[in-house]
């Protein structure tokens, strides 16, 4: 079975349930938008093989426009809205792409590609043109997982890949129904938007409201007018909303009721004092439209006492662990068992995993295998040899513990990957390789720290004598505006040391940050 396969099925199962809730678009319906949209697609060149580039917000074209390249044959680039021309002209160089289907508002001009409007209306179906013959194991997407920049690491997911995540998400089947709302403004390029708000969709014959802007009033709108029954978001943002909720209490003068129910809420209920559990929960739970019965975190790790707040609420709260590697959520946490701090679960259906290299408190590398994971990088064979062993295991690089109920617990990262608390990920190699091309670097060293207690990413630059960290704050500001804005060095130091680095010439990140943490960079710009 293909994507596209899988789309049919769907659609022929649960053909009148609404797919794309805001516009009204039922299964059977979308099947015809895709129609069309391979139409259009089919006039303007496309054909099997091609590599076809989407960037766009959560709009219906979005997923319109993918399933009517995989109509076609073709292979989907899914592209970040945050990056500038400079890494898209990159990215699709690396990956053979020459259409990015985009909205109006990203176009620039090009000789790598043509552009083609997302969101250009459609013609009529052309009864001539049949779904291509795509095996299970044909690419279906590529995604960029490091550096759009530099030496990149391209993730190509198979058909075969995706499907058996969209499988493997019948582990959530006590939260998700048939005809349920899932709430869509985690971006669908991104694999967790993607994964939650498109795979589990149409495994379950659930809809989907499509939310292209993270703009707060309009979110609460939507949970009031639309009430959805599953929330994905990144745990910033839960913490966020739950912020707002404790000030919004304390504002009317309830918070002594409302924290004696949070802490005491089961013990209340089981004395008989039910109704005054509900009476404080309920008007929480109408902020999210009083239907949510599953909000779903991942990307980043969930602070215990935010999954706590809504545990004591009455909802179901649960972590997803995975990478764009593994399509996503390849383990799922159950809400049933203790699994403070940062636990995220055991494997779902068809995944395993192992934990290698344990030191004295059982803190190991994460290793999973299974139909999930992802074949290899694209055209990356040295990089391959080294994250997968002869049994099909790959190295996560994540650092993790496993508690006496089999789930396992977030511990840290063996990868230097950063991890913002928006969720989003930046990669120090690609940084890097923009800072050394600065007249006057020597090296430099790129990393996770924490300034305030907000994580940012953090930069320490070897310079020669004459360097001042005037010169140098102004040529780091011109290289951040060749990627995109999150991933910014606007905190780094300045030495005319050598940092240290293993016989290989490799930088000692965890060294240099030991060092920035003593003060031995006192020339700081922060």
């Amino acid at each position: 079975m293909n994507m596209y396969q899988l789309l049919e099925r769907t659609a022929e199962t649960w053909p009148n349930n609404l797919f794309l809730v805001r516009e009204n678009v039922t299964f059977k319906e979308f099947i015809e938008l895709v129609k069309a949209r391979a139409a259009s697609l089919h006039d303007a060149g496309v054909k099997p093989g091609d590599v076809v580039g989407v960037l766009a917000h959560n709009i219906p074209e979005f997923p319109t426009t993918l399933f009517a390249i995989w109509y076609l044959g073709g292979t989907a680039l899914l592209l970040d809205t945050n990056l500038t021309p400079f890494e898209y002209d990159n990215m699709t160089a690396t990956t053979d792409c020459h259409l990015v289907c985009a909205e109006k508002s990203f176009f620039y001009k090009t000789k790598n590609f043509k552009f083609y409007d997302i969101t250009a209306k459609d013609g009529k179906i052309n009864p001539e043109l049949k779904p291509a013959n795509l095996e299970s194991l044909d690419v279906a997407t590529l995604s960029f997982t490091s550096g759009s920049t530099g030496v990149p690491k391209v993730v190509p997911l198979t058909h075969f890949n995706l499907i058996e995540c969209a499988n493997s998400l019948e582990d959530m089947n006590e939260w998700i129904k048939p005809g349920f709302i899932m709430y869509g403004f985690l971006p669908m390029y991104h694999i967790f938007g993607f994964a939650v708000e498109l795979l589990a969709t149409l495994h379950y014959g659930a809809g989907v409201l499509l939310q292209p802007t993270v703009n707060p009033k309009d979110i609460l709108d939507d949970f009031k007018t639309y009430r959805p029954h599953v929330i994905p978001a990144v745990p910033r943002l839960w913490e966020v909303f739950r912020n707002k909720i404790i000030d919004n209490i304390k504002s009317q003068h309830k918070w002594w009721l409302a924290s004696i129910v949070l802490k005491y809420g089961k013990i209340l209920q089981k004395i008989g004092l039910g109704a005054l559990v509900r009476k404080v929960q309920q008007p929480v739970l109408a902020v999210f439209g009083g239907r949510a019965n599953l909000l779903i975190a991942g990307g980043a790790a969930t602070k215990p006492e935010v999954e706590t707040f809504y545990e004591r609420l009455g909802l179901t709260f649960i972590q997803g662990y995975g990478l764009t590697e593994t399509v996503g959520p390849i383990c799922i946490s159950k809400p049933t068992k203790k699994r403070f701090p940062f636990a995220f679960g055991g494997p779902t259906t068809n995944n395993e995993c192992e934990i290698r290299d344990k030191n004295e408190d059982g803190v190991g590398v994460l290793w999973v295998r299974g139909h999930q994971v992802f074949g290899g990088y694209l055209n990356n064979a040295a990089v391959n040899s080294e994250v997968f062993d002869e049994r099909g295991f790959f190295n996560t690089g994540d650092m993790v513990t496993m508690d006496k109920n089999g789930e396992l617990h977030f511990a840290g990262r063996k990868k230097q990957v950063i991890v913002l608390d928006s969720g989003k990920n930046v990669y120090p190699d690609e940084l890097e390789a923009l800072f050394m091309e600065i007249p006057g670097v020597k090296n430099v060293a790129v990393f996770e720290h924490k300034v305030k207690n907000k994580t940012v990413t953090y930069g320490v630059f070897s310079v020669e004598p004459d360097m001042t960290i005037e010169k140098l704050s102004a040529a780091v500001a011109q290289a951040n505006k060749k990627v995109a804005s999150y991933k910014w060095v606007t905190h780094f130091a300045m030495t005319t040391d050598d940092l240290p680095t293993t016989s290989t010439q490799k930088v000692k990140h965890h060294v240099v940050r030991q060092n920035l943490m003593a003060g031995k960079y006192p020339i700081r710009h922060e």
